[in-house]
């Protein structure tokens, strides 16, 4: 990419829905068709506004806990995964449940309990209150403990230093993961790595292409929710990159026209929770004002799937009427 005086955009690839996304966005909607209405989701299935108002409007009823979900009603675990406990909930109401739990998330949920397995303490990195850092906690309470960035180093207290490990959310910076691990290892020279690296691959391309482009952009559009966390990441690493301003929008009317005051080069992306139309509504937005030269950022080739729930292949009403009457 070379410096134009021109106003253009560089369109960050990939972005938008990863496959953890898409399988759960698709699994509501599969149960909507098979089922019917209404088919209730504990908490938000991804973290994105548009999606969860789409939903809602075909006949998904989201809610906060198992509880709210009436006995013999269908419940689906969202893409961020639940701890055990909520599974036992979920029997005790006599509900049918599908989980959507990003096979990424459920990965991490199996290191868990294999180190806690193990007797290992475990340095669990990732953000407080979190659904996904929840869910995987759940999982071994009494050997986790929670890194929430950095700075939280130094307070962390295990009970053998040769027998300790981590893990992390799925949708963290790679570059303060690794900051964070780099500390750890200091103070625990026998830290243990995972087998293989939690930050999943589209959180890591995302933040790739948005590095690619932050150098040379004057602003940087994120299109995302405030409760995403791997799109709040990717405004932190477009500053980090270089761009000058970057902002976090759910929608193109929500951008601030003060904010193209001197700027030549935008820089757009969006988090893996997003679907194309939003992004194609801030760059109708951008070209309206002059931005319609639209330069392709890619850092990478994605071609992962994963299979929908296998509850889907079953007959989940009939499931959750005999759960009742037994």
């Amino acid at each position: 990419m070379t410096a134009t005086n021109a106003r253009r955009v560089l369109l960050a690839a990939p972005r938008g829905y990863c496959a953890g996304v898409d399988r759960a966005v698709i699994a509501v909607e599969k149960a909507l068709e098979q089922y019917g209405a209404p088919i209730y989701v504990r908490h938000e299935i991804v973290h994105n506004k548009y999606v969860v108002q789409t939903l809602e409007k075909k006949g998904a009823i989201f809610v906060e806990t198992t509880e709210e979900v009436p006995e013999g009603s269908i419940v689906m675990f969202s893409a961020h995964g639940v701890a055990p406990v909520v599974h036992e909930e979920a029997a005790e109401r006599k509900l049918a449940t599908i989980d959507a739990t990003c096979p990424l998330v459920t990965k991490v949920h199996k290191e868990a309990v294999r180190y806690a397995k193990d007797d290992f303490d475990i340095l669990l990195i990732g953000h407080e209150g979190h659904e996904e850092v929840i869910g995987t906690t759940g999982e071994a309470p009494d050997h986790i403990t929670l890194v929430d960035g950095p700075q939280d180093v130094d307070r962390v207290e295990v009970r053998d230093p040769s027998r300790v490990v981590w893990l992390s959310q799925t949708t963290l910076s790679v570059d303060e993961t690794m900051e964070t691990v780099d500390r750890l290892k200091t103070k625990f020279p026998l830290l243990v790595s995972p087998p293989s690296d939690d930050i999943c691959y589209a959180t890591q391309n995302r933040q790739i292409a948005v590095k690619q482009m932050g150098a040379e952009a004057d602003l940087v559009i994120v299109v995302g929710s405030q409760n995403s966390s791997n799109s709040k990441r990717l405004v932190e690493v477009a500053l980090g990159a270089g761009a000058r301003d970057a902002h976090l929008v759910d929608y193109a009317h929500e951008i601030d026209e003060t904010w193209l005051d001197g700027v030549s080069t935008v820089g757009v992306t969006s988090g893996a929770s997003v679907p194309e139309v939003l992004v194609e509504e801030v760059l109708e937005w951008l070209t309206r004002r002059g931005f319609e030269d639209v330069e392709i950022v890619k850092a990478a080739e994605e071609s992962i799937t994963f299979s929908l729930p296998k509850e889907l292949r079953r007959d989940l009403r009939a499931e959750a009427s005999s759960l009742v009457e037994d």
